[in-house]
């Protein structure tokens, strides 16, 4: 019997993108299909996705959605991705924006009444185009009142009788917060409106409606899991309904993968040269390359590169404390790529005129540039304050580039620390958020790097991680299997496994 499970999702990679949850969309589901699972997926068709360019066709199927007190036609698109069926919602009113959830001004003031249609908008869809799901995978507070949907409007729907949910959370500080009229407009009963189920504070809270109803409740890593159940600074304000899934066994933390498709030393065309654990010589050519891209004299130094947002939840709050110190006492190169918060862009331009030859800022969004520092760096700078599953250290691994990280979610079950007695390890650890230990940290990888055999035994044993989907998909599977009794073959992969 094969499994058949509907992902729905506001944002999904090639079609439209806003932030990683649209790379997951987009990776997951195809690896699924590759360990046998009859996948779809149902996203909004937003203004910015181009029909012609990925060849979408109208079914000429449509659903009648009620929301408040009006109905309100949604229209059915489909295309192809890699052989995998996507579903698209056409509606003007909610989704002919030129943005997918706010402009410089602020949200969408309608958002809420854009996720209540789309939800109930996945649930008709499935049911227009005949795909009965096992599983419904909804992801982030945009989908979160489907499972509640299926819990409470269709809970006498013989369509989805045998339907399960599974609730991923990317991003806990958007949770859908809304006035207590959104309750009702978006259908659901004075019943549901109490604190054990929609109620947040007087208000409803659609990221909420999704952890107390889904049937399982997922987030991105092991340790960020364990984190939003017990710590109110990371749950914010849902540690509690967390803390009770969890007790339940109705909370679990699975690893995102990367794409190694895209993220691979072997065959990535813009870097200066590829390489692999055997060739690895030529990471050296890629360091020489950045170097002249950042006008760096090519010379044997320590090399820093960092791709990331500029925000304070990034660490840069703490770069820009011990960057000129460090700078200015250390013969070392630091580039940094990124846009985001004005003042921390103002800040460190001021330090790159301090430094010119040493640091070197690029205040963009560049994929290609973004290559070549993950190809060139030594080391690669990731101190967030919070991250729940992170990628930019995942990549920097599988480039040899060896991560200096803050212990926290996502990077504390990727990154270990390099033990220079044992030579194990992936990377530079520090577990005190403070400019000081972060300062140690640095400190610590200059002594490798003048090692050069210390230097490429830690290169060698980040090329000995795996972090590709396949291991994270078969995760999925056996949670899918547990939860509907359909049991799949799951190929045995390891988390952590030598690349052939």
């Amino acid at each position: 019997m094969q499994m058949k499970v509907l992902f729905a999702s506001f944002e999904c990679t090639p079609f439209v993108k806003v932030g990683g949850l649209a790379d997951v969309v987009g990776s997951l589901p195809k690896v699924l299909k590759e360990l046998g699972v009859n996948v779809k997926i149902v996203i909004p068709l937003h203004k910015k996705i181009d029909r012609e360019k990925f060849k979408l066709k109208n079914l000429g199927l449509k659903v009648l959605i009620p929301v408040g007190q009006e109905y309100i036609e949604g229209h059915i698109w489909t295309t192809k991705l890699n052989n995998l069926q996507v579903y698209f919602v056409e509606n003007q009113k909610f989704f002919d924006r030129e943005e997918v959830y706010a402009t410089e001004e602020g949200d969408y003031p309608d958002n809420a009444l854009r996720f209540i249609f789309f939800s109930k908008a996945v649930l008709e869809t499935a049911k227009a185009v005949d795909f009965q799901p096992d599983i419904i995978h909804c992801h982030d507070m945009q989908t979160g009142l489907v499972p509640a949907y299926l819990k409470t409007l269709y809970r006498i729907d013989a369509f989805f009788q045998n339907t399960k949910t599974v609730y991923t959370i990317h991003n806990i500080a958007y949770q859908g917060l809304y006035s207590a009229e959104i309750h009702f407009v978006a259908g659901f009963s004075w019943h549901d409106f109490v604190p054990e189920k929609l109620e947040y504070y007087g208000k409803i809270n659609f990221m909420k409606a999704g952890i107390v109803f889904a049937d399982m409740v997922t987030t991105v890593s092991p340790t960020y899991a364990k984190m939003i159940s017990s710590l109110h600074s990371e749950g914010r304000g849902l540690e509690g309904i967390l803390a009770k899934r969890a007790s339940e066994g109705k909370l679990i933390g699975i690893l995102n993968g990367i794409d190694y498709s895209e993220w691979n030393p072997e065959t990535d065309v813009f870097i200066k040269a590829n390489f692999n654990e055997k060739t690895l010589e030529n990471k050296k050519l890629c360091k020489e390359d950045l170097q002249q891209v950042c006008s760096f004299e090519q010379k044997d130094v320590p090399l820093y590169g960092m791709v990331s947002r500029l925000d304070p939840l990034k660490g840069v709050d703490l770069i820009v404390q011990v960057l000129p110190k460090f700078l200015s006492e250390h013969d070392v190169q630091v580039v940094i790529l990124g846009k985001g918060y004005k003042n921390l862009q103002q800040q460190l331009e001021n330090i790159q005129k301090q430094f010119p030859t040493k640091f070197k800022l690029f205040i963009e969004f560049n994929n290609p540039l973004a290559h070549k520092i993950y190809a060139g760096s030594d080391f690669f700078l990731m101190p967030s304050n919070s991250e729940p599953c992170g990628l930019g250290q995942m990549i920097a691994i599988t480039y040899a580039t060896a991560p200096i990280v803050y212990k926290t979610g996502g990077l504390a079950d990727t990154v270990e620390q390099f033990n220079i007695s044992t030579l194990t390890g992936n990377g530079f650890v520090f577990e005190d958020y403070t400019a000081e230990s972060f300062y140690k940290c640095l400190l610590s990888t200059i002594g490798v790097y003048k090692d050069k055999d210390l230097l490429t035994q830690l290169r060698k044993n980040m090329f000995k991680y795996d972090f590709s989907w396949k291991s994270s998909a078969n995760k999925y599977l056996s949670m899918y299997s547990q939860l509907t009794g359909i049991q799949l073959r799951v190929k045995k992969t390891k988390s952590k496994i030598k690349k052939k």
